[in-house]
């Protein structure tokens, strides 16, 4: 059985499209189809069940799908195994920032990364929390870093941090850079027009299931996904945020902006690193997660 077939079928079993797995895979869908066939072929078994919808797997496929999960862990094993006989992990892991968290996290982890595994490589994107889980679930991440995280049978999720959600204003010219604005309760919020992401974000779930508990909606001036966008958009005028002081202290202009704590109630996102328990962490996710941790205490929990 040819391992690259197997990871191949394993790829697009997970993802449920040979379109899908042939982006993930970065190889042509007529290549990796006819991959995919030569494996049936050897094996006298049809693995996936091909419809206009995309592919599922048959009873044999679904089968075959355990066993490759564990056999291709089993291979990234040996090539670590082997790794550390010269000295060091090696492989490849792939992580997932939250943009409000990816500036101020991503220098910090590439250079620890590559100063303790030198020989591993890493991959960081930034994306919404819903999609960066169901990246976990479809094998395109190893490692995510979401907010508000739901716990699902494919994921394994343990908080990192809270964060506190704030007003986020233009500063007015007269006001001092270190002034310290009067907090402003959540009924009030609501009456302010705000710049808010698009659904299913975390922090616009999060206002909008807050201000419901009161009986009150937000009153949405624009929709636009992107902390330095939405920053933008108040610095110019356009409505108010709702952000957590790190998006404001680390955006490129800080003193554009005054921030004013919510309170009745507090609003606090969590943010908790996810893994997936379909397929085991290898020792260098398990490294990337220590290092992972360590900075997030370093940058955004240390006083």
């Amino acid at each position: 059985m040819d391992l690259k077939q197997l990871e191949y079928f394993v790829r697009v079993a997970e993802l449920g499209s040979f379109t899908r797995a042939a982006v993930s895979l970065d190889i042509a869908q007529p290549a990796l189809s006819r991959q995919v066939r030569l494996l049936e072929v050897e094996l006298h078994q049809s693995l996936l069940i091909r419809n206009g919808r995309g592919a599922v797997p048959t009873e044999a496929g679904k089968l075959l799908l355990a066993h490759g999960r564990g056999i291709l862990h089993q291979v990234e094993r040996a090539r670590e195994e082997l790794g550390r006989v010269r000295g060091s992990l090696a492989g490849r892991v792939a992580v997932g920032l939250p943009t409000s968290l990816a500036r101020v996290l991503t220098v910090p982890l590439t250079r620890t990364f590559r100063a303790e595994l030198p020989d591993a490589t890493i991959s960081i994107s930034e994306g919404l929390s819903v999609g960066m889980q169901e990246s976990l679930m479809s094998g395109r991440l190893d490692i995510a870093v979401i907010y508000n995280a739901q716990p699902t049978p494919e994921t394994e999720v343990s908080p990192l941090l809270e964060e506190e959600l704030l007003l986020v204003q233009r500063r007015p010219p007269e006001q001092p850079v270190d002034a310290n604005p009067a907090p402003i309760t959540l009924r009030e919020v609501a009456r302010l027009p705000l710049v808010i992401p698009s659904r299913p974000n975390a922090v616009r779930m999060q206002v909008e299931s807050e201000m419901a508990n009161i009986g009150l909606r937000p009153r949405i001036a624009l929709e636009i996904d992107g902390v330095s966008a939405i920053l933008d958009l108040v610095a110019d005028g356009a409505g108010s945020a709702v952000l957590s002081r790190t998006a404001v202290s680390h955006s490129l202009r800080p003193d554009s902006y005054t921030v004013r704590n919510i309170t009745e109630p507090l609003l606090r996102a969590k943010v908790s690193v996810a893994i997936s328990s379909l397929r085991p962490a290898t020792l260098t996710q398990q490294a990337t997660l220590d290092i992972l941790r360590r900075i997030v205490q370093q940058t955004l929990v240390a006083p």
